[in-house]
């Protein structure tokens, strides 16, 4: 078994204020910890992927703040305290400064951040 926590967990993404850090915690699933500042939108940096949107499913929880959350067929918003389970086809775009802790598959996460990195290098 793995326990990861946020001081612990590499950083793999960092920069205006963004902070993503992730570790591969077995069973095919890595841990993610996330903090997005207000006004951060993730939209433009998955541009490309299939409908522009991030493919990999995610569980996680919203520790603090609010996101807008865009799919294909419209959107919704997430508070703090809220579990959820965002399903292949999102966008986020923070509307507060956000914290998150979500569980991805590894394979599929590793590919949208590669993307994600090459969009913003």
């Amino acid at each position: 078994m793995t326990a990861t926590t946020r001081e612990t967990t590499p950083v793999v993404l960092e920069g205006g204020g963004v902070d993503l850090r992730v570790k591969d915690v077995g069973g095919g699933l890595s841990a993610a910890f996330i903090h997005l500042p207000a006004g951060t939108d993730m939209g433009p940096a998955l541009k490309g992927l299939e409908g522009d949107l991030c493919q990999c499913p995610h569980w996680g929880y919203l520790f603090k703040g609010r996101i807008r959350m865009r799919t294909a067929d419209g959107e919704e918003i997430y508070e703090a305290g809220q579990a959820y389970y965002w399903g292949p086809g999102h966008a986020p775009e923070a509307l507060e400064d956000v914290d998150v802790v979500e569980f991805s598959p590894t394979e599929e996460f590793v590919a949208v951040l590669d993307h994600v990195k090459s969009q913003l290098g």
